[in-house]
């Protein structure tokens, strides 16, 4: 036999060999290629693992067992479409649930950005200390949604917290805010509010991007800094507006420790958001079944209303290599 040795797997020696070798050559860089192959999915079989049997699998069991009456005290008994009915028909609760949800939504993601934005600016003009400051920003986010955070939060929030502590220094009669129907859904909003540090990182990452040579130019031909920024900051900002919309909207539509943990979706379900709820159906009256066809329409909601975000995007989010 012929050994076949680096050199004549070259594409310009195979053409002087006769077309046993060739063949031969050619099988030889297939089993390469092949092996190569299989060397990368070796290396990446963890994931892959992980995948099928922590997400895929799970997902089309809980696509099943939407429509199923399902207790865990007995097998799936099908139902067809009678979750999703008595979902939009019957369940009051359901719709108390996506009102707090979507009430939670359009107060909280705005004022998050608007935090995270302002703090981005002052820090991107800031010289000294800045590296101190972002960590010390960016500091809530990453215990965000511990349960640490939010025993804390319902303390200073509530009738003897510190809130009304410092209400009292103005002879002002405090409340227990995080109990009373009227602000409870208030103290979730202000505690995400405040970790907006997660989204000041990424608008500072994108201001650090624009030209210095934009603000320049417009201060020269006299446009003050209120001009400057609406027509040069948020335009070529917008792709980073819209990417920290993108993701706090679903973070969200997600939201649960500090439901859970501050008012446990009380008092009179104005703080029942969307999550809490569906873990309530699930681990707390075990209707699994349930449970999983409201994890569906969850799903759905949030791909339409990230698709319709992506429709209208271009109508007001600026690429610059878009322009003509």
């Amino acid at each position: 036999m012929n050994r076949i040795v680096e050199s004549d797997l070259q594409p310009d020696r195979l053409i002087d060999q006769p077309a046993s070798n060739r063949f031969a050559s050619l099988m030889g860089r297939m089993s390469y290629r092949r092996r190569d192959q299989w060397m990368g999915y070796l290396f990446i079989s963890p994931w892959l693992i992980g995948f099928f049997v922590f997400t895929l699998i799970p997902m089309l069991a809980s696509l099943y067992l939407g429509f199923t009456d399902y207790r865990l005290t007995a097998s799936p008994k099908w139902i067809g479409v009678e979750n999703y009915v008595r979902m939009f028909t019957s369940d009051l609760r359901y719709w108390k649930a996506v009102r707090a949800t979507f009430y939670y939504i359009l107060t909280a993601v705005p004022l998050r950005l608007l935090f995270a934005l302002a703090v981005a600016m002052l820090l991107n003009n800031t010289r000294r200390l800045t590296s101190i400051y972002r960590a010390a920003f960016y500091a809530p986010s990453i215990v965000g949604a511990s349960v640490a955070v939010a025993i804390m939060w319902r303390q200073v929030f509530g009738s003897d917290g510190v809130v009304n502590a410092i209400l009292a220094i103005f002879g002002i009669e405090g409340a227990a805010w995080s109990g009373h129907p009227a602000t409870a859904i208030w103290t979730l909003i202000l505690l995400a509010a405040w970790q907006f540090g997660s989204p000041m990182l990424i608008f500072l990452a994108g201001l650090k991007q624009i030209p210095s040579e934009l603000y320049e130019a417009a201060a020269m031909d006299g446009a003050g800094e209120w001009a400057q920024f609406v027509n040069i900051t948020l335009p070529m900002l917008s792709p980073v507006i819209f990417f920290n919309l993108i993701m706090q909207m679903i973070s969200g539509f997600m939201v649960f420790t500090q439901a859970l943990v501050i008012t446990n979706g009380g008092p009179m379900d104005t703080t029942l958001v969307y999550a809490l709820y569906l873990y309530q159906r699930a681990f707390i009256v075990f209707q699994m079944g349930y449970s999983s066809a409201m994890a569906w329409v969850l799903l759905l909601v949030i791909a339409v209303f990230t698709a319709i975000n992506f429709k209208f995007s271009s109508n007001w989010v600026f690429y610059e290599d878009k322009v003509d």
